[in-house]
Parts: C-alpha cells; structure tokens; sequence
C-alpha cells in the first residue's frame, strides 16, 4: 500500500512538473530590483535609515537565491512541497522561507526596521500560508512589505500589505494563540525566539 501511494505520489510530481512554466530556482537579482525594493522600505516613514533600507533589500533579494540552492528548488512551488513532504528535498516550504528569512533580516539588528512573521489561511492547512514582513519600527506589520520568496519559487516576491490582496495575513501571534491559547501560543514564540 505504502510503496502504491508512493508512486501516486511520485505520478502527481511529474504531472505537475510537466505542467509548469518557465524557469525556477536560483537566480541572482538585479541592481534595479533592489534599489526599488530599497526605496519602499525608504518610504515605509520618515526615520528609516538609507543605508539599513539599502541592506535590508539587498539581503531580502540575495538571501532567498543562497535558500533555493540550499533548499534545491527546481520546480514550482506546490511541486516543490509534495517532493518535501515525501522527503525527496530537504526543506523549501512557506514556512522554511519565512522563518529563515525572518531570521536572517533580525541578525542585522535593524535600528529602524522591525519584523513580522504572518500567516494566511490559517484554517485550512491545505492552503495555510505564511511569510515575512518589514516594516518601520514600532509600526505593525499592516504597515509594513510582504517578502515572499516562496510563492515564486525561489524568486522575492515583495508587495506592500495592503497591496497583497491575494493573501488575508494575519500576524503568527494571533493565529498561534487562536490555535493554541495564549499561554501556550507565548510559549511556542519564546521557545522560537531563543
């Protein structure tokens, strides 16, 4: 039965794959890309920092090319979670991409950035969704720039929230605590923040 589901499994890959288009994984951005990503991160208020909206784009960009060839995209994104979720590749789910990315943005201990991790469809696990968004500090994230690499595998896609109409975000915080409680969704977020 197993080996069975296995080679459904394995049928619904190459079918997909057959139907994908164009290119996915690594691809290096360009300095245009950056520099208009870094000019919205400029606008998102008056005391952000040039130069920390310059890196912030620059690592929002660079960053997800090093996460595809470590996650080893070369499909697209829905072909890509089936062969993680049978452990065909290591990681490269919404949720990989955005905690690394949350991560990766944090270490560079932004002065007058913030981050936030949100998640979309949170009921419906077929369809939950989550990524990262920066935002001026001290703003809440619906002020802020969604960074999702996942959605175009491996490629930033990057929208100012209110502008990202294909996905309702909900900050990780509220969905943890609708899921698990507040005690406990405070728990799960310490025992991430370490």
């Amino acid at each position: 039965m197993q080996i069975c589901l296995r080679l459904l499994s394995l049928l619904a890959i190459l079918t997909l794959a057959a139907c994908s288009s164009g290119p996915y994984g690594p691809v290096l951005p360009t300095d245009q890309e950056v520099a208009e990503l870094a000019h919205e991160i400029r606008s998102l208020g008056p005391d952000v920092d040039p130069e920390e909206a310059q890196r912030a784009a620059r690592i929002a960009y660079e960053y997800p090319y090093e996460l595809s060839q470590e996650y080893q995209i070369t499909d697209r994104p829905l072909v890509h979670n089936t062969k993680v979720n049978m452990g065909v590749k290591p990681r490269g789910l919404c949720w990989h991409w955005a905690m690394d990315m949350e991560a990766r943005l944090k270490r560079e201990r932004f002065e007058t950035l913030q981050m936030h991790r949100a998640v979309a469809n949170a009921h419906n696990i077929r369809l939950e969704h989550s990524t990262a968004i920066i935002s001026a500090k001290g703003d809440p994230m619906q002020k802020g720039i969604v960074l999702d690499p996942w959605r175009k595998g491996g490629r930033l896609f990057w929208a100012h929230l209110r502008d990202d109409t294909r996905y309702k975000w909900v900050p990780r915080a509220q969905v943890l605590a609708d899921k698990f409680g507040p005690e406990r969704a405070q728990e799960l977020l310490a025992r991430v923040a370490d």
